[in-house]
């Protein structure tokens, strides 16, 4: 008898054991009785081996675990190739293959990947390479040190297993490929490691992702995840391809606690099994299907729509009996994505300018563009639609306009999110008027309770059902203008009068520079003639780069002050929203204290911003000065501020929070370095820190700013700022320099880094509610992983977490000249130069905080 045929091993396999032993039981009678007759027709000589088999057939059938012959067994030295007899390896069953599985786009472009090898479709079930097939004349070796590895046809190694070490590996009947030990015990499974589809028998464990292909023939990492958060919540996000970055969340179990794992069992119950949880231990997410898994093979998957849909398909004993041979969608999570995709970011579930349905057995969603409108690319729907028309000219008159557009209806579809006008009350003929005489505007939604919205372009999160509520009015070109004119009366208006309007300008820019030289002049010789008012007082550029309003206009603007937004030490802040053809969106400040603070703080705010124009500073756009009314106009910043952001409840993602930081940085370089007169901000919180409508990070409130000329490093000053962010040279008396500013930002930083308030006085362990305290701390004793536990994003950057945690530390020193200065710390934090090791011991300014 071959040796090969001889060598029996024990290994762990799930469910299959008995089917297995079965198989050897018949191989090994096989072979024992053709060993028998070969000793009978030899005289006298024995074979031991093959009675020693005999004697141990019962003590098999017993092992709960199953013994397989080598052909089930992947020893060291094996490989794979594309093309050839050695494809794949199969289950004991032959229900599953592990190997090269040729793409449906391209025969010649293969993935390493798991399937059902016995159903027509070939379905995969886990795959590894989706963003890099490789083509023929690659290999997979089970190396001899017990590690898979996947390598071009060049040679290059394009995915490995994370372990070494392997005796041997095995494909599965659960669809399970793992990777076993010496001692039998698992090293690897492709169940821990899944790629969109989860298996009767699977779990996954907390910190585990499902991550969508972008197309079913498309198996690069596509638009939705599946997340087991760390803290104890399921949820299904959208993500920007291709950097995966997470926008908002669109289902969730709404769960907390020490994290969870997701179970398929055996029945056909998909259910969310949280730990250390006695009100909620397990969330049902699907239940169990009626149809057995001896009949129907069972498996669930996030399909590129960012639906997980459970599927069946019948076994060969149930096709055998008439029952056609196709895949079943039995159940998805959610029921209804269409109408519960309202992110802030991404087109939703379809692409932009599309919207999003249910086909005809109400199973699988739909894109459709709307009325003249078609998709960029027919095979791949979710890049959105385009108009087939030009857009309308900003040039047209008011009269013109309804000679080229139309507003036609839609009923039962809508594109809810991303409005930048809204009118109440208003009529369904108005609505359709304002967004036709608007170039801006694309679409405008009506409702029934006479609201109306202006839509621009591209029109995202589209959805179509019976359940909505509101009617879409689109613009889109009469039949007899698909491109339409431009106003030729008024550029030929222009043409001919031009010379007019040189000869015109060229006046009034001559008067203009006359009179700004006699305004000069008049200032240098000291003119008595100067006005009262604080207007007056301000520098004459500021009146120039920022607007002056009326008292009355800014209460028009903000509906007599009425919707509140935020309050400050020097004021209360109002939302409202200017009448100009933008309708733009505006932060007013009303100034409230005292007559003469006021007036200094008043004037130093407006002469501080009114010089400062930086991406990460908060424009001033305006101001009011009339009687004992002071205001401040701003743009508004639908994002609030930086402590919404952080401190809300729900973790903002790293990469965000990491711009952000980099955002203030920059921001505060500029005002202690770049901008001609050094600003020291003197409050730098998450207070006033504000994020416009992309989350950049601005600069607010310089109502408490020192101004210094450019010789001047310090200055004297009362203490200025917010307890907690404080600099120890406030209560010295020591000059002030911008190192308190570098000072603060060190411990918004750490606050951004850990998603937490400098002080927490609801900390589970007293060391931890100073959070420089704890800081130092954990650097000290080498886990900063524990500044950010049950942060996985977090977690898996903690080369950054480290930078950034040591240049805080560097910040926040006691004395000012061991801070770095600002241009110092945006060059650590962008990995520009090597941030050094910072003191270990406790600075003792933070020590007396405790």
């Amino acid at each position: 008898m071959h040796s090969a045929r001889m060598n029996l091993c024990v290994i762990p396999v799930e469910k299959s054991w008995s089917h297995e032993v079965t198989s050897i039981s018949r191989e090994l009678k096989i072979q024992s009785s053709s060993a028998h007759k070969a000793a009978v027709g030899q005289s006298n000589q024995p074979r031991p081996m093959a009675h020693i088999f005999l004697l141990l057939l019962p003590l098999l059938l017993q092992l709960p675990h199953s013994c397989t012959l080598a052909q089930h067994i992947i020893s060291p030295g094996s490989a794979l190739k594309p093309e050839g007899p050695k494809r794949s390896w199969l289950s004991p069953s032959g229900d599953f293959a592990f190997g090269f599985r040729s793409l449906e786009t391209n025969s010649s472009l293969y993935l390493l990947a798991i399937w059902f090898d016995q159903i027509e479709e070939k379905t995969i079930v886990w795959y590894t390479n989706g963003s890099t097939p490789v083509s023929s004349g690659s290999s997979l070796q089970f190396t001899h040190n017990g590690t898979l590895s996947l390598c071009d046809s060049t040679g290059a190694e394009v995915w490995r297993s994370p372990i070494s070490g392997g005796a041997y590996a095995s494909m599965n009947d659960t669809g399970n490929f793992v990777i076993y030990g010496a001692d039998g015990s698992p090293k690897w499974q492709s169940f821990t490691t899944p790629a969109d589809t989860i298996l009767p028998s699977q779990e996954l464990s907390s910190g585990t992702i499902l991550q969508a292909k972008l197309m079913d023939t498309d198996y690069s990492s596509g638009r939705f995840i599946l997340s087991l958060g760390t803290d104890g919540n399921m949820t299904f996000y959208t993500v920007a391809v291709p950097t995966g970055f997470k926008y908002d969340g669109y289902w969730s179990t709404n769960t907390s606690g020490n994290g969870g794992k997701l179970v398929y069992d055996a029945n056909g119950t998909i259910y969310y099994a949280l730990e250390n949880s006695m009100k909620y231990p397990t969330i049902v997410i699907m239940s169990a299907e009626m149809d057995s898994t001896d009949q129907y093979f069972h498996w669930a998957k996030l399909d590129p729509d960012g639906v997980l849909r459970q599927y069946k398909y019948p076994k060969r004993v149930v096709v055998s009996s008439g029952l056609p041979a196709a895949w079943t969608v039995v159940q998805a999570v959610p029921a209804n994505i269409c109408t519960i995709m309202y992110s802030n970011f991404g087109s939703g579930v379809c692409g932009y300018n599309s919207y999003c349905m249910f086909n005809w057995n109400q199973t699988e969603t739909e894109c459709a563009c709307a009325p003249k409108y078609s998709f960029f690319d027919p095979e791949r729907k979710y890049k959105g639609c385009k108009p087939d028309f030009a857009l309308q000219s900003c040039d047209l008159t008011e009269a013109q306009v309804p000679e080229q557009f139309q507003m036609i209806p839609m009923n039962n579809i809508d594109w809810p999110l991303r409005a930048y006008e809204q009118y109440y009350p208003m009529n369904e003929t108005t609505c359709q008027q304002l967004c036709l005489t608007d170039c801006f505007c694309a679409a405008a939604v009506f409702d029934q309770d006479g609201r109306c919205w202006k839509k621009k372009l591209p029109l995202s999160n589209g959805n179509q059902g019976t359940e909505v509520q509101r009617t879409v009015f689109l613009k889109v070109p009469k039949n007899n203008y698909s491109h339409p004119l431009m106003n030729t009366e008024a550029r030929s208006k222009w043409k001919a009068n031009r010379k007019d309007w040189i000869l015109g300008g060229s006046i009034i820019i001559g008067v203009s520079v006359f009179l700004n030289f006699l305004f000069v002049l008049a200032h240098l010789l000291g003119t008595r003639n100067r006005a009262t008012t604080i207007k007056n007082q301000l520098q004459p550029w500021i009146r120039v780069m920022t607007r002056d309003f009326t008292y009355r206009e800014l209460e028009e603007a903000t509906n007599g002050f009425n919707e509140e937004v935020g309050r400050g030490a020097s004021g209360i802040v109002y939302k409202g929203h200017l009448h100009d053809e933008f309708g733009t969106s505006i932060a007013v400040k009303k100034i409230d204290r005292i007559p003469r603070e006021t007036d200094k703080e008043f004037t130093m705010e407006v002469e501080t911003i009114g010089h400062t124009l930086h991406k990460n500073l908060v424009q001033l756009l305006g101001f009011c000065y009339e009687g004992t009314e002071r205001l401040l106009v701003y743009p508004f910043m639908p994002n609030g501020s930086l402590t919404k952001f952080l401190f809300s409840g729900m973790r903002p993602s790293w990469d965000l929070r990491v711009d952000i930081s980099h955002g203030i940085a920059r921001g505060l370089l500029y005002l202690h370095d770049e901008c001609g007169k050094q600003i020291i901000h003197c409050d730098i919180k998450p207070e006033n820190i504000l994020l416009d409508h992309n989350f950049i990070a601005k600069i607010s409130d310089f109502g408490l700013a020192k101004l210094l000329k450019a010789e001047q490093t310090q200055t004297s000053t009362g203490i200025r700022g917010t307890r907690g962010y404080f600099a120890p040279e406030w209560f010295k008396n020591v000059g002030i320099s911008s190192k308190v500013d570098v000072y603060s930002f060190g411990i918004v930083l750490l606050e951004i880094v850990c998603s937490r308030r400098n002080v927490d006085l609801k900390a589970a362990d007293e060391e931890q509610v100073i959070l420089t305290y704890w800081a130092y701390d954990c650097y000290r004793c080498g886990q900063l992983d524990l500044l950010v536990e049950g942060d996985e994003e977090a977690i898996t950057n903690m080369n950054m977490v480290e930078r950034f945690t040591r240049v805080a530390l560097w910040c926040i020193q006691d004395e000012p000249a061991m801070r770095p200065t600002m241009l110092k710390v945006t060059k650590m934090l962008e990995g520009a130069i090597e941030v050094p090791q910072p003191p270990i011991n406790t600075p003792t300014f933070i020590s007396s905080l405790l």
